[in-house]
């Protein structure tokens, strides 16, 4: 379970990235945050993030042209 959920759905490139970005930096050490976004462009940019920044994706998947992910903090 999620510590922490973001509703970024409607929200384009970069806003979804800066938001889970500030998120996750409220977020203890392997806190684990849910986000959600309708931009396609999330899923390469979220596994971009994640490996610039070391935090993990533990779940990544999409239903409805809604991705959900779930990143742990590094």
């Amino acid at each position: 379970m999620a510590d922490r959920t973001l509703d970024l759905k409607g929200l384009a490139c970069p806003l979804p990235i800066l938001k889970t970005k500030k998120a996750l930096t409220e977020l203890p050490k392997g806190g684990k945050l849910e986000v959600f976004t309708t931009d396609p462009g999330s899923i390469p940019d979220f596994q971009a993030f994640s490996e610039a920044t070391g935090n993990k994706i533990l779940e990544q998947t999409e239903a409805k042209g809604v991705f959900r992910f779930v990143l742990e903090h590094a």
